[in-house]
């Protein structure tokens, strides 16, 4: 697998990308289902793949040689509060469960090392039992809030 910054060519593969996702995982991603249509609006695949790298950096860990795919997505994106950011990730349901997104946090929390970013935050549903134990793993602490259906995972670098 390599990993890298996303950038302005990648649409189309984000686009197939998006096309693999389950609907579980779209949901344990976004919080909500979406339809595939949404997902791969030409309008959004542009936003997630034109970024600010000043506030924000988005990696993509790309499986196969000849024709690359994407298996995952981590975003990190920093707050008004210069040293804070909050990180997400997503993989296909091919590729889970084989260190993915556990790579790609590793990277995302390297690069907010390099931004002298201090605080980072992502939330996970009480039900992505796998995403808890890669926040645990590398660090983060859960914290539950009640009434809410998600959990803030937070790790201070």
């Amino acid at each position: 697998m390599t990993i890298r910054p996303i950038r302005p060519e990648d649409e189309p593969l984000l686009g197939r990308f998006h096309e693999k996702l389950s609907d579980r995982s779209v949901y344990l991603r976004y919080f909500h289902w979406m339809k595939l249509e949404q997902r791969v609006d030409h309008e959004r695949l542009t936003r997630m793949c034109f970024i600010d790298y000043n506030r924000q950096m988005a990696v993509l860990g790309l499986v196969g040689s000849s024709v690359p795919e994407i298996a995952g997505v981590g975003r990190l994106v920093k707050s008004h509060a210069a040293d804070e950011a909050e990180l997400a990730v997503i993989v296909t349901d091919e590729f889970q469960q084989r260190g993915i997104g556990m790579e790609l946090v590793r990277q995302l929390l390297e690069f907010a090392r390099e931004e002298r970013i201090q605080r980072i935050t992502a939330s996970v549903l009480h039900e992505n039992i796998a995403m808890q134990k890669v926040f645990r793993r590398l660090g983060f602490v859960l914290k539950d809030i009640p009434g809410d259906d998600a959990l803030t995972a937070e790790v201070t670098l």
